[in-house]
């Protein structure tokens, strides 16, 4: 979702740029006003390297047991293994030739099955996927949900926050989110022994 988002990203490898442009392919990342405006809206997808800097905000441990849906290419993997060791992507759970065999659709069931009954369900981005996956958990009554702030992000960081100062934030934003409303509240510590990570980056 990095690629097809035309949204600027900085921080990356020179490797990670590359699959990202192959998949833009024409499209042509927003510049100027019209980046900084859409980005502040909260538009632009997460990259695994901020997903993983937010759950450490979170206090969601680095040992955490994590299925990666969608995404299982080198920007996903590059940003997020570093930090969080244990997630495991489709391509590890099937062998080749079963995967290479799953076309979109049933790849896409799988990854419904695994988000729906996943101890917790964490959503860098908002879409039609992760809309379906927070109503089935809602109606079954599983309400350890959280869509990660990417306005809240942006508003920090443009303040100038980092480190310890921008880890606190991201979690009292986060907090208040869901006293407000605007979630399904996870527990004080945001922790869980399992949780399911469903990133929309649908790259290499």
């Amino acid at each position: 979702m990095v690629a097809y988002s035309q949204c600027e990203y900085s921080g990356l490898s020179p490797a990670s740029i590359e699959a990202i442009e192959a998949a833009r392919g024409d499209r042509k990342p927003w510049t100027g006003e019209l980046a900084r405006v859409w980005r502040k809206r909260g538009k632009c997808p997460f990259t695994p390297n901020e997903t993983a800097f937010v759950l450490q905000a979170l206090s969601i441990p680095t040992n955490t047991n994590m299925y990666l849906a969608a995404g299982d290419g080198l920007v996903e993997i590059e940003g997020l293994k570093p930090t969080y060791t244990n997630v495991v992507t489709k391509s590890a759970l099937l062998r080749g030739e079963d995967l290479l065999n799953m076309h979109g659709n049933t790849r896409a069931a799988l990854d419904y099955y695994v988000l729906i009954n996943s101890d917790s369900y964490v959503a860098t981005f908002f879409r039609n996927m992760d809309k379906m996956v927070a109503a089935m958990r809602a109606y079954e009554g599983l309400h350890n949900t959280l869509f990660l702030g990417r306005r809240a992000y942006v508003e920090m960081t443009s303040k100038g926050l980092d480190g310890k100062e921008l880890l606190q934030a991201l979690w009292v934003a986060h907090k208040e989110d869901f006293s407000m409303g605007r979630g399904s509240a996870l527990p004080d510590c945001f922790c869980e022994t399992v949780i399911s990570l469903y990133f929309l980056l649908y790259m290499i």
